[in-house]
């Protein structure tokens, strides 16, 4: 893993919030409260519409994914070992979400099937006043398959 890739940013890209995928990413959940499923429910509630779940911003996308681009090479397992939210105010359909992601931090830590990359990434969201709606936080893991690892041992 390049650690030079610390602090590298996404491009901001901008999300609408649809009521459609509200209701499928919370139906995915299991989710049982009316605000993320009836407009009606939702506004008597004290919000504008559909109420998006608190891990909604998953869902969500930058400008390019980091992810993708530096951790899933050829060769590479990916695992989300942490995933946080904090929220400064709730996301709801009709919402344009820039959001930008960050490269905080990579590490390497030994387990019991050898070596395993750390990477940290933060993700911010802002509304179309440039106002913090959430900052997320994913601890993900990323360790070569054990094909590649016996050809990087013998290289």
């Amino acid at each position: 893993m390049d650690r030079s890739a610390t602090g590298r940013e996404s491009k901001p890209y901008v999300n609408e919030v649809e009521k459609g995928a509200i209701r499928r990413f919370a139906e995915a959940l299991g989710e049982t409260n009316p605000i993320h499923f009836d407009e009606s429910a939702a506004r008597a509630a004290g919000y504008r519409s559909l109420v998006a779940p608190l891990t909604f911003p998953s869902a969500l996308r930058a400008g390019s994914d980091l992810r993708e681009g530096l951790l899933l090479a050829p060769g590479k397992h990916l695992l989300q070992a942490e995933q946080a939210f904090e929220y400064k105010k709730p996301i709801v359909a009709g919402d344009r979400i820039t959001v930008r992601s960050r490269i905080a931090e990579i590490t390497q830590r030994p387990t019991p099937s050898g070596p395993a990359d750390v990477v940290v990434i933060e993700d911010e969201g802002r509304d179309e006043s440039g106002e913090l709606v959430y900052r997320g936080r994913q601890l993900l893991v990323v360790r070569m398959t054990p094909k590649h690892s016996a050809e990087v041992l013998h290289e």
